[in-house]
């Protein structure tokens, strides 16, 4: 009788009558409708794309034709010169050594030290040659060998890029008009082009981009008096130092003959092009020849000199680059030394082509023309076409912009997997946002365990500059004075930018001053 009770009292509390049958059938045949139409959305929406995409990089059926036994090279020494698709290679080699887990041998800000002439201790975390091993180095630098080898193993591949000295004139005209004084002064191009003496003063801060600047890149005397013999001796400095120079106007054939000489997969050179500035419309003054999209912004430069002139140029009017073929000529005379260099490596780059074998050449540019208008279609919006930085909605990957000219930028597809936005956010990253990224992998911020004032931090063993000292960073070595300044925390104590300044102080200090020093007595 109890039992009895207690059940109908439970049965109050929880038992319900579960309506009739037809309900219940009917619900649960609903749901598992439901449950199947979403099963099979995600199985079309993982057959239709992701296989596509995730196997789209680095798929062995689409590499090339194979490169035989050779090993492929990751020592590399990529001389950086200004506007000539510089920007874009530099991406390719930012790619290949992320990748492949490569040190960077990068600067402490975006350039190693330009345009004084390259020291090693520009290069973050150096501690002396032989001390710590770089594979990849391609910022913009004025190359000096001796300092470069101190950085760089023996066995280190060394390239870079030139350009037609009329194209790229044109390009520097363009970005540092507000920068360089001869460009300011001069009401156009081809004012400039009719007579540059006219507003060239050797003496002034960022002239160097208005004459003769791939010698300069390279180097070299660029205000020195043009003579033949001056000029061999040049190219043969050249020769010596460099295993392979590029053409920008052939840019293509450039990466092909880069990818065997490395012994590369196509992937790896296969990019599109970065901080291209923006054309006016077909009729308009700026010529270019065709070539605009080699058109190059070296953001870090034009960023380091408007910041020492005290902030961002107006803006104005886009700067006339029409030419008449009487300036262009005159143009050449001006440059004339960087006119030599680009005959001299013109005609050797078509030897090489002719050693490679013109059909092949021809088969290994479609492959990599076609490479790269399949990887636009998979990763960009807008049928692969560059925007306007204001139009990307990612801020983080808008281009830098320098002075009145628009520099264009890309934007990622929807809806891709993670592993496909990655590898294709590596392609469209532009160039200062990509140093930051390798930068904080490469020295990564240490965490400290804050203390007591006045009592140094405890934390894990960090590297910083690629040194450890008895397990612990560097800069614990020794604590800060008391009141050592705004990098110390109250009443002395240790805060991460002192501690950051302390062993950059050690590692670099002494070598920065005495180049910034010799910088400002010439």
């Amino acid at each position: 009788m109890v039992f009895r009770r207690r059940t109908r009292r439970m049965c109050g509390l929880g038992c319900y009558r579960p309506g009739p049958l037809w309900l219940w059938k009917a619900l649960l045949v609903f749901v598992a409708i439901a449950f199947a139409g979403q099963l099979m959305g995600l199985i079309f929406n993982k057959s239709s794309v992701q296989p596509a995409t995730r196997l789209l990089f680095y798929a062995s059926d689409v590499q090339g034709p194979p490169l035989g036994s050779c090993r492929p090279h990751t020592h590399l020494m990529f001389l950086k010169t200004h506007k000539t698709a510089s920007s874009t290679v530099l991406n390719m080699l930012y790619r290949f050594g992320e990748e492949h887990g490569l040190r960077f041998a990068l600067p402490m800000g975006y350039q190693l030290g330009y345009p004084l002439l390259f020291n090693a201790h520009r290069v973050k975390g150096y501690q002396g040659p032989r001390v710590l091993d770089f594979d990849i180095m391609g910022n913009h630098m004025r190359f000096n060998k001796p300092e470069v080898e101190k950085v760089m193993p023996e066995d280190t591949f060394y390239f870079s890029i030139v350009r037609d000295p009329v194209a790229l004139t044109e390009s520097s005209f363009a970005y540092y008009k507000e920068v360089a004084p001869a460009f300011r002064k001069a009401k156009s191009l081809g004012d400039f082009a009719d007579n540059p003496r006219q507003y060239y003063d050797p003496r002034l801060r960022n002239n160097h981009y208005a004459r003769n600047l791939l010698w300069f890149d390279f180097g070299m005397d660029h205000n020195a008096n043009f003579s033949e013999g001056l000029a061999l001796r040049g190219e043969a400095l050249v020769r010596r130092a460099f295993r392979l120079i590029l053409v920008s106007e052939y840019y293509d054939q450039s990466m092909v003959l880069l990818r065997h000489a490395l012994c590369w997969p196509l992937d790896a050179v296969v990019s599109f092009s970065l901080n291209a500035r923006q054309q006016k419309p077909p009729g308009g003054a700026g010529g270019g020849g065709g070539e605009s999209w080699m058109d190059k912004a070296a953001a870090a430069a034009v960023a380091a000199a408007v910041g020492v002139r005290g902030g961002r140029p107006p803006m104005r009017a886009p700067p006339d680059l029409s030419l008449t073929p009487a300036q262009r000529e005159k143009l050449r005379e001006w440059n004339a030394l960087d006119w030599h260099l680009y005959q001299a490596f013109n005609r050797s780059f078509w030897e090489d082509v002719r050693r490679f074998g013109p059909e092949r050449m021809d088969q290994e540019v479609a492959l990599l023309r076609a490479r790269r208008d399949q990887l636009a279609r998979v990763c960009l919006r807008n049928g692969g076409r560059p925007v306007e930085a204001q139009r990307i909605r990612d801020k983080g990957i808008r281009p830098f912009q320098s002075g009145v000219v628009k520099i264009l930028g890309y934007e990622l597809q929807p809806g891709l997997d993670n592993g496909t936005t990655e590898a294709c956010l590596r392609l469209i990253r532009p160039e200062i946002q990509y140093k930051d990224v390798l930068d904080a992998k490469q020295f990564p911020r240490p965490q400290f365990v804050k203390g007591p004032p006045g009592q140094r931090p405890r934390g894990p063993a960090m590297a910083v500059g690629g040194g450890y000292v008895g397990g612990r960073p560097l800069w614990n070595r020794e604590r800060l004075p008391q009141g050592a300044g705004e990098g110390a925390g109250p009443r002395g104590g240790w805060t991460m930018a002192a501690a950051e300044r302390e062993w950059l102080a050690r590692q670099n200090q002494t070598s920065l001053l005495r180049a910034d020093a010799k910088g400002r007595l010439r």
